[in-house]
């Protein structure tokens, strides 16, 4: 799947946008940065967090020090691809490749965390 480029992520998938507030955190591995594919889900934001999780790479870790606190602002940075995802709501998970791979989709196992 690819949103055409006259269409946002969310728009392409029928959802309203739901912004990261300015300043908030997300949850990200920076030891996998480099690996393929690259993976994001959204659970309820809480406090200062905005709900995003994005790690690189097949393997998820359920370590503790998996993931680093990253505010919003840095992510283009260290991932600029993602950000164009980083609208869409809780309960959303991508995929991407970097390249021509695109998957996105909803999760409502998320919503339980």
């Amino acid at each position: 799947m690819r949103a055409r480029a006259t269409q946002s992520v969310c728009e392409f998938v029928g959802v309203a946008p739901s912004t990261p507030a300015p300043g908030s955190k997300l949850g990200i591995a920076l030891q996998t940065l480099g690996q393929i594919p690259v993976n994001g889900m959204r659970v309820p934001p809480e406090g200062d967090t905005n709900g995003w999780y994005i790690w690189c790479g097949v393997e998820l870790s359920d370590a503790e020090d998996f993931y680093s606190a990253l505010h919003i602002e840095h992510i283009g940075r260290y991932l600029p691809l993602v950000s164009e995802y980083l609208s869409l709501p809780p309960g959303y998970r991508f995929l991407i490749d970097g390249e021509n791979y695109e998957d996105v989709w909803f999760d409502v196992r998320l919503l339980e965390v």
